[in-house]
């Protein structure tokens, strides 16, 4: 089974509820595509980071949750979901892939290819609507945009970019497919 980024549900308001994150670690790209093909281009490095294009950091005596191979490098476990986030200008996104809780700044192997980068995200306060079908843009936004409303009707800020996330894979039928948009809110 896969493991799933945590959270802890604070409260449910209309149209969406409301969670804390905890800190956590991403192998991320930016990408400049649109918005249906940056997943696509960026799924490739970071899948072969997880899968052992990387070099392994092993501090003597930790119990590091990755399997190692003999030339140094770590398999890391797949953990859902995969996030794409929006940029600073149109068509640049980040593609991220949320590592395993027990990975830490200090075991996570370091990348191979230098376009995949590691990044901390920090504990946030987020509101979150999750939704089943396709991953359109249209489909997004459209969540995206009632997302927004519906946080400012309850009085919460919105803080950061709006995270759009899938947790199941492209041959998975899209009537069952569980996707999410997230949107970080001033605690």
């Amino acid at each position: 089974m896969t493991e799933q980024q945590p959270y802890r549900v604070v409260s449910r308001h209309p149209g969406f509820e409301l969670r804390r994150y905890p800190a956590h670690l991403v192998a991320e790209m930016r990408i400049q595509a649109s918005f249906t093909r940056a997943p696509m281009e960026a799924f490739r490095p970071l899948a072969a980071y997880v899968g052992g294009a990387n070099r392994a950091r092993q501090p003597v005596g930790s119990a590091v949750p990755t399997t190692s191979t003999a030339d140094g490098a770590a398999k890391i476990p797949m953990t859902l979901p995969v996030v794409q986030v929006e940029g600073e200008r149109p068509g640049a996104y980040l593609i991220q892939f949320v590592l395993p809780a027990t990975v830490t700044a200090a075991t996570v192997p370091e990348p191979v290819d230098a376009r995949v980068r590691i990044h901390e995200v920090p504990a946030q306060l987020a509101a979150a609507i999750r939704f089943s079908g396709r991953w359109t843009e249209r489909a997004f936004s459209q969540r995206a945009t009632m997302l927004g409303r519906s946080v400012t009707a309850a009085g919460l800020q919105p803080t950061g970019a709006i995270r759009y996330a899938r947790f199941d894979p492209p041959w998975k039928p899209w009537f069952l497919r569980r996707n999410e948009v997230v949107l970080p809110v001033v605690e």
